[in-house]
């Protein structure tokens, strides 16, 4: 209770005094993940998130989590330090209900329905975007919580390098270099990374004795290069191609105290486009794509098991200008998804073809979207969903927003074609999960500063679990996360704040017991402030208690909740070269975000930035 009461009152205490102090206006940002075309982020219906280069930059953060985990709604639970497996959960719910999407393309498992962003470096990004809630209707199956879409640098300017290098606590090293710009044309960027860490035990010896009490390292490389070129003023080619293998040290729970695990896990793009701009009010584009999920993973330096997911991807996308504020979206995909693994599953091909339509018009103070789609699977049928959302302008100041939906998440081929082995196996008779979503927001944004407050309420039936006997996977139940989330942003002068609190309920909608790792109150408060050459920040996080199973006897406990305070500093030593800093876990708190597994304690970073 003591420790809710000051996160109560932190936030009190820098939400209240800004609602008077507020002087400087934000700049106004794009989104293009919540309607698949660029939009005014102040205009999105949707309740979305924006995170820039520069703010991925000056944030010196290790992984693509470290970004995420301070949002609103967000909740990531990882197994051990650094490019540990990780769990992303969105408004309470499931992992496998957030899509990922890297520059429009799909990289995520066939088997677990999940993309590993633990392997992700922020070096080669230059935006992220997270749209909360159902949007199944714009991206078919996974999208019924969120969508995570991230995005890597393009070229623009004259052509210059710039690079980065750091290290940190645990052996961390981390060094990076691109090469981009734009002649005549052509824009061009080319960038690699790499990084890696001695790590901690992934696995307290004292709660699973039989784990290997060593430490985990963590390595990764990363490569990413896109050319875009116009043919002429209407007409664009590009190319985008990107890859990261990483090698994460693992332990066991039920192996020997000498064992060594490795996971080798490997993710890939590749993508070719056209755009066109046909007349002055209709923009087309063609894509062809391929995504690769492949994992390895080695006991004893002896294989022990793989799997891996190829995906490729058709999908021609037409956006038409019917009047002043009336946009008019039709799109066709085709995926092909295609298993390869040790295992023998008893299917591993399956195709998707996809039909969606969109319209977003404008009445006035008065905005509507609506987005419907279907989805034919080889083995599983048709699958619809439709989104309708409804926003007005009140006045200058405050707007409302509202929004009901239907969404669906297909089987994984684990969840369907698994082979019998040590008494389970999958179901290929199980349904889609099937989702419905309602959305009501009120938004006030003047002088610099934006409160937003949302209620959702989010329900899934035919849920996919494993059946009672713990034989084969069933539709089972259903499951609900309603609640509230405000928000607050404001720059004051050179003083910026961000504030986020979220309430929730995720639960079995029968038996009302809350899902596994997720919270009822998730909070974040980060300021920042501005000296000139120099910037500095705070970012305390609190979550709260989350119920969990024991990792060794698997029964039902609770973890308790915890709070986190982290820092950052960005020094530009001259107009390219800047130092940044960070300062992760400062108090050092002892806390588990999965039972049995240990979490990062005090860890610093210092690194240099160069930017032409």
């Amino acid at each position: 209770m003591q420790q809710k009461s000051l996160l109560a009152a932190l936030l009190s205490a820098v939400v209240l005094p800004c609602a008077a102090q507020a002087e400087t206006a934000t700049l106004d940002e794009v989104v293009v993940t919540a309607t698949r075309s660029a939009q005014s982020l102040n205009k999105s219906l949707a309740d979305s998130t924006v995170l820039t280069e520069q703010a991925i930059r000056q944030s010196a953060a290790p992984d693509v989590l470290t970004l995420l985990r301070n949002l609103a709604g967000v909740e990531i639970a990882q197994s051990g330090g650094v490019g540990g497996n990780s769990s992303i959960f969105l408004r309470g719910t499931n992992s496998n209900h957030v899509l990922v999407l890297l520059d429009g393309v799909r990289i995520s498992s066939a088997t677990t329905g999940t993309t590993a962003l633990e392997h992700l470096l922020p070096s080669q990004l230059a935006r992220i975007e997270v749209v909360r809630g159902n949007v199944s209707s714009l991206y078919g199956s996974e999208a019924i919580g969120g969508v995570i879409q991230l995005f890597t640098k393009a070229g623009s300017g004259t052509p210059a390098p710039y690079g980065s290098v750091g290290v940190g606590s645990q052996g961390t090293r981390q060094l990076s270099a691109g090469f981009g710009g734009s002649v005549n044309d052509t824009r061009f960027n080319i960038s690699a990374g790499t990084q890696q860490t001695n790590g901690i035990s992934a696995i307290n010896p004292q709660l699973a004795p039989s784990a290997n009490p060593n430490r985990n390292g963590d390595q990764r490389n990363s490569f990413s290069a896109q050319v875009q070129h116009a043919l002429n003023a209407d007409h664009q080619l590009s190319v985008r191609v990107f890859s990261v293998r990483g090698n994460n040290s693992y332990d066991s729970a039920f192996g020997l105290p000498t064992d060594l695990n490795n996971l080798v896990t490997v993710q890939e793009s590749v993508a070719l486009a056209a755009d066109s701009q046909f007349t002055e009010n209709w923009h087309s584009q063609i894509r062809l794509a391929q995504g690769l999920d492949r994992n390895q993973a080695y006991l004893n330096a002896v294989p022990s098991f793989f799997f891996q997911t190829r995906n490729n991807q058709l999908s021609w996308q037409n956006d038409v200008q019917l009047l002043a504020g009336h946009r008019l979206q039709l799109a066709a995909e085709q995926q092909d998804l295609q298993l390869a693994s040790d295992t023998k599953y008893s299917q591993s091909k399956r195709k998707i073809n996809s039909l969606l339509a969109g319209y977003i018009g404008e009445w006035g103070a008065h905005q509507v979207q609506v987005n419907v789609r279907q989805d034919r699977y080889s083995d599983l049928g048709n699958a619809n969903s439709g989104l309708l959302r409804y926003g007005w302008q009140i006045n200058e100041d405050w707007r409302m927003f509202a929004s009901v939906g239907t969404g669906f998440k297909a089987p994984t081929f684990a969840d369907m074609y698994y082979p019998l082995t040590f008494g389970y196996s999958g179901n290929p008779n199980l349904r889609p999960e099937r989702a419905t979503s309602r959305e009501l927001g009120l938004q006030y944004a003047a002088s610099g500063q934006k409160v937003k407050l949302v209620y959702f309420d989010q329900r899934i039936r035919d849920l996919i679990a494993i059946n009672n006997t713990f034989t084969s996977m069933t539709n089972i139940g259903q499951v609900r996360s309603d609640g509230l989330a405000l928000q607050y942003d404001a720059t004051l002068d050179r003083t910026r704040i961000s504030a986020n609190l979220t309430l929730q309920n995720p639960r079995d909608a029968q038996t009302g017991q809350r899902l596994l790792r997720r919270s009822k109150e998730s909070a974040s408060v980060n300021v920042s402030q501005d000296f000139g050459t120099w910037q500095a920040g705070a970012t305390l996080r609190h979550n709260g208690n989350r119920p969990d199973g024991d990792i060794a006897t698997f029964a039902a406990l609770t973890l308790p909740s915890y709070q986190v305070l982290d820092l950052n500093l960005h020094y530009a030593l001259d107009p390219h070269l800047s130092l940044v800093g960070r300062v992760d876990n400062l108090l050092n708190k002892n806390y588990m975000q999965v039972h049995g597994y240990n979490t990062q304690g005090r860890t610093l970073y210092l690194g240099l930035n160069y930017q032409p």
